[in-house]
């Protein structure tokens, strides 16, 4: 009897979990214990999963053992029964744009405490090429004393998740899988497509995997980085990136992507592990990073053309009252993580600017933790504030119906559209 635990339940682990609980038995890991908490009370504050999905999923406070179910826990102990770890924890950089794999390596250790004979473990987090039979495996052996590819099996599927997307989800995506053996890498491949709608794409080794991960969103942020330079070129033209960009899509090949900030969890991550793999072996990515140069410094192009319009209409910098409408990464979802909206915000008060900052999807406490910002809760302030400028940085649906015409202090008040969503002739300047 398969019983699997799916260690690590944020945007990528909980939906998985879900989905393999309708088949399996499952037990849910996380260590913090709010997390367990609430889902356990049927809310998921990511807004992945909806209430009812969870109470229909949710197993009784005894540990599956026979029949489907999602039993959730933060007691390491409890994991110890399943047979196939699934590994769905964060993979970060830190400060110096270098890969830190600090929570996988945590994740394999207390996997490894736990592993018996015949175990399988698949990582689904995002990492470089070669690092899971280079970092994990060996940690997995190390502390559960048993021999890899003899006594237990890995085999890695890279997660394709999408917050916020409710029509591209972990059922419905098409999933890479790998196993480190050819009979392993059939038998991930099946446990995968017991679930998944349309099926899987089996890789012919775990490096290969890993490496097709970290290929898909370097080349987003390529794509973007390049009309994000056209963004920059177009503004010194005085000409209209986006009406441009509408043109040139009437081609039948022209790829239409979008200038903006670049943030989020794997776009604006995943390209600095393979820059570091590159690194480790002595190349030297330059299309890579100089796409990565770009599109990080677009926070303070905005910022910097925003007091630029607002001096134009004869407006004092000094003091002056500025509204970001949004702050997480992406628009109709809560997730904070890496957001690049934050870039923009210390820009303009660099400049001497108060900024206020309202986004009804982002939790407050969290953003309060995570960047020391406070978010405006009360939607009605907005319009008693008199804002000099307003910048609509994430295109939220509430924001595409409001008057943001009002919020300004007076005719000579600037909107900007970092998202291009607004009709061009309501705004004075979009990226």
């Amino acid at each position: 009897m398969k019983i699997i635990a799916v260690i690590g339940l944020g945007y990528v682990g909980l939906p998985l979990a879900v989905a393999f609980a309708k088949k399996f038995p499952v037990i849910g890991f996380d260590l913090k214990d709010d997390r367990i908490k609430e889902l356990q009370d049927s809310y998921d504050s990511n807004r992945e999963i909806d209430k009812q999905s969870l109470i229909s999923i949710l197993a009784t406070k005894e540990k599956p053992k026979n029949s489907n179910g999602l039993y959730l826990t933060s007691q390491i102990e409890d994991i110890k029964t399943a047979n196939i770890y699934i590994i769905a924890v964060p993979t970060l950089i830190d400060n110096n744009e270098q890969p830190d794999l600090s929570q996988l390596i945590k994740a394999s250790e207390l996997v490894g405490k736990f592993l018996k004979k015949k175990d399988l473990v698949i990582y689904e987090s995002t990492v470089y090429p070669g690092a899971t039979e280079e970092v994990c495996i060996p940690i997995l052996e190390k502390t559960s004393n048993l021999n890899f590819n003899q006594d237990f099996y890995c085999g890695y599927s890279p997660e394709r998740i999408n917050p916020g997307d409710k029509e591209n989800t972990f059922l419905t995506i098409k999933k890479v899988t790998s196993g480190s053996t050819p009979e392993i890498a059939q038998i991930v491949d099946n446990l995968y497509n017991e679930v998944l709608i349309n099926g899987t794409h089996k890789a012919s080794s775990i490096k290969i995997a890993e490496a097709s991960k970290v290929i898909e969103n370097a080349q987003r942020d390529l794509n973007i980085s390049f009309v994000n330079e056209l963004a920059l070129i177009f503004d010194r033209l005085g000409i209209d990136t986006t009406e441009v960009i509408e043109a040139a899509s009437t081609k039948w090949n022209f790829l239409k992507f979008k200038p903006g900030l670049v943030g989020g969890h794997c776009i604006g991550i995943d390209p600095y592990f393979l820059a570091h793999k590159a690194e480790s072996v002595g190349y030297q990515p330059d299309v890579i990073l100089s796409g990565r140069r770009v599109n990080n410094n677009m926070g303070h192009f905005i910022a910097d053309k925003v007091i630029k319009l607002m001096i134009s209409k004869g407006q004092k910098i000094l003091n002056s009252k500025v509204l970001v409408l949004g702050i997480t990464f992406k628009e109709n979802c809560p997730d904070i993580r890496n957001t690049k909206v934050v870039d923009v915000i210390k820009e303009l008060k660099e400049f001497g600017c108060k900024v206020d900052i309202f986004d009804p999807w982002a939790n407050p406490t969290e953003v309060k933790k995570e960047y020391g910002l406070k978010l405006i809760t009360n939607h009605e302030s907005l319009y008693t504030n008199n804002y000099n400028a307003v910048i609509l940085a994430v295109s939220h649906n509430e924001f595409l119906e409001l008057n943001i015409k009002q919020l300004l202090k007076n005719k000579d008040g600037i909107i900007y559209d970092i998202k291009s969503v607004l009709p061009r002739n309501s705004v004075d300047g979009r990226l």
